[in-house]
């Protein structure tokens, strides 16, 4: 079974050949769809070695399209700095082409399911919000290298989404609830230590 997801990679990936990609082009090919396409490009990064400086306008903009899927607007939108910024050719390949071996993966897997809750507006906004939740958690720097446990979650509510597949969408819930338990456990171990390590490091 081929996956919307799929379609929408082979497009971008015969547009990069005829000229440089950038998320406005994503957006402009994929319509609604965008939302969720532009963040599955926007977070495979973070699963596969990345090269410096990408993170923050990556997080970013991830952050901007959840917020807006949040609050209900069907339509993408991006600054204009941020919406034409350009991948570098190489890695635009690598990132498309390593999101075709995802999908080989997540054709085995997802596929549309209770499609009346996945396509509901309230779902819509619910996903906006476990996706605003856990770009929040991506771009947070502690604790450090830990960028693949939220990026996971997000990929896959992010197909999820374009797949109206409701089962993988409350797999997604659950990896939002632990990845909150993980970081919630991580900062208060990381408080703890540091308030125990201050007043013993000041004479």
């Amino acid at each position: 079974m081929h996956l919307r997801f799929s379609q929408d990679i082979k497009l971008l990936l015969q547009h990069l050949a005829e000229k440089p990609l950038t998320l406005g082009d994503v957006i402009a090919e994929t319509s609604e769809r965008g939302f969720s396409l532009v963040i599955a490009l926007l977070i495979l990064p973070f699963l596969v070695p990345t090269p410096p400086g990408l993170s923050t306008p990556l997080g970013l903009a991830c952050l901007i399209m959840s917020v807006q899927m949040a609050v209900g607007r069907r339509t993408p939108w991006l600054p204009r700095k941020i919406a034409s910024f350009k991948f570098p050719h190489w890695f635009a390949q690598t990132l498309l082409r390593n999101l075709q071996r995802v999908t080989k993966i997540l054709e085995k897997i997802s596929r549309p399911r209770f499609q009346k809750f996945a396509e509901n507006e309230l779902t819509w906004r619910i996903n906006g919000l476990c996706l605003t939740w856990l770009a929040i958690l991506l771009m947070s720097p502690y604790p450090p290298a830990t960028n693949p446990i939220p990026a996971v979650g997000i990929l896959l509510l992010a197909v999820a989404n374009i797949e109206s597949d409701g089962v993988l969408m409350w797999i997604g819930y659950l990896i939002t609830v632990l990845n909150t338990l993980f970081f919630g456990f991580a900062f208060y171990i990381l408080y703890t230590g540091a308030t125990y390590l201050l007043p013993n490091l000041i004479p």
